[in-house]
């Protein structure tokens, strides 16, 4: 069913540093998405995919809502922070119709691990056909946290992928396994002859760049044309961070986070670490930041060179500018509404698309405010 609430909001100003208010309109498309993780703009108008936590992919079509769940997925590991995670269309999907998923896979001993693949979305759009797993993060160690899981294509079509460690702090220092690393693929899921580790004994060859935590948000900058990721860091620390083939991004050695607990990890030396590439930007409280989209459309000039992301814990949306790999005057939208941001992506039309993380979650139209 649609429902639509159009609304004034005043952002919520949550962080300690110089933030400026911002307004925004707010119209809700959908109701009753069960923790809904991603979307994407199906072309010639023909809707948006979005992936629900539990193992669903649905299309949502304006003034007809949802579709029934769209077949032919795998099976998904829906258990704790796993489940069906982001939703990509290949940059040849006017061609070959693929739809990339990333999602959360069991082992048989019980544990699990990110996986990636893609299917050929059928004509009616209600299957997807012959689908074809190509990437497995292995060793499994997830017993149900850290998966990361978001995907970003760039301008020549390779693939990038963003692991968690799966709560293992260590591997991500670690160059034989796959967990807190980002990967780089063709299209195809093959390794790029390029990739900084390739033929080098000992160390997986899909990987592009080592030590993330729990990446959770990854575009491509449309302006540097490079691609940035973000990352939630454990008490404190959440990055934002621009994974350069072969670069070590320091977790657990280099973090502005610390445990739980209020101490510090053995394995940390500081913030800045020597020969650890530091965050663009980071945050010492963390407002556990999901999804992220750049944006670079003349429908509000206001908004143009700006990043957006979400914000679960601090339940509001996030706004940054950008210029060159510099990130300033932090801006939160949405605080009002007190729900947590999952995903943000910028439509065709150029309005933002917003999903909330919760069991009724909703998809959201945003825009700014008119004065």
């Amino acid at each position: 069913m649609k429902f639509v609430l159009r609304t004034l909001l005043v952002g919520l100003l949550l962080t300690s540093g110089p933030v400026l208010a911002a307004t925004a309109h707010v119209e809700t498309l959908q109701n009753n998405l069960a923790h809904p993780w991603s979307l994407a703009f199906l072309p010639d108008n023909e809707g948006v995919l979005i992936t629900l936590r539990g193992g669903e992919l649905t299309r949502w079509q304006s003034g007809k809502g949802l579709s029934a769940p769209i077949a032919g997925l795998p099976a998904v590991w829906a258990q704790g922070q796993g489940g069906l995670f982001d939703v990509a269309l290949a940059p040849d999907f006017a061609k070959s119709r693929r739809v990339w998923l990333s999602y959360a896979e069991a082992s048989r001993d019980g544990k699990a691990g990110t996986a990636v693949g893609y299917g050929t979305l059928n004509s009616d759009m209600t299957r997807l056909d012959d689908f074809n797993v190509v990437f497995r993060q292995t060793p499994k160690l997830s017993t149900g946290n850290h998966f990361g899981g978001s995907m970003a294509f760039d301008d020549e079509g390779f693939l990038y992928v963003a692991l968690g460690e799966n709560n293992q702090r260590n591997t991500a220092q670690q160059l034989d396994k796959l967990q807190g690393k980002v990967v780089r693929l063709t299209q195809d899921g093959t390794v790029p002859a390029d990739n900084p580790f390739v033929a080098r004994k000992g160390m997986r060859p899909e990987i592009w760049s080592y030590g993330m935590r729990n990446p959770q948000g990854m575009a491509l900058n449309p302006w540097s044309h490079t691609v940035w990721l973000h990352e939630h860091g454990p008490r404190g620390g959440d990055e934002i961070n621009i994974p350069q083939a072969g670069k070590n991004y320091g977790w657990p050695i280099a973090t502005w986070g610390i445990d739980y607990s209020g101490e510090r990890y053995p394995e940390t030396k500081g913030g800045q670490v020597q020969n650890m590439t530091p965050p663009v930007y980071y945050w010492k409280v963390s407002p556990a930041i999901s999804g992220m989209a750049f944006y670079n459309s003349d429908k509000f000039p206001q908004w143009k060179q700006r990043l957006f992301i979400g914000a679960l814990k601090d339940k509001a949306l996030i706004s940054l500018r950008v210029e060159g790999d510099k990130v300033s005057d932090e801006q939160r939208l949405l605080g009002e509404r007190k729900q947590r941001i999952r995903n943000v992506k910028v439509g065709p039309d150029g309005y933002l698309y917003v999903l909330t993380d919760a069991p009724d979650g909703q998809l959201l139209k945003v825009s700014p405010a008119v004065n």
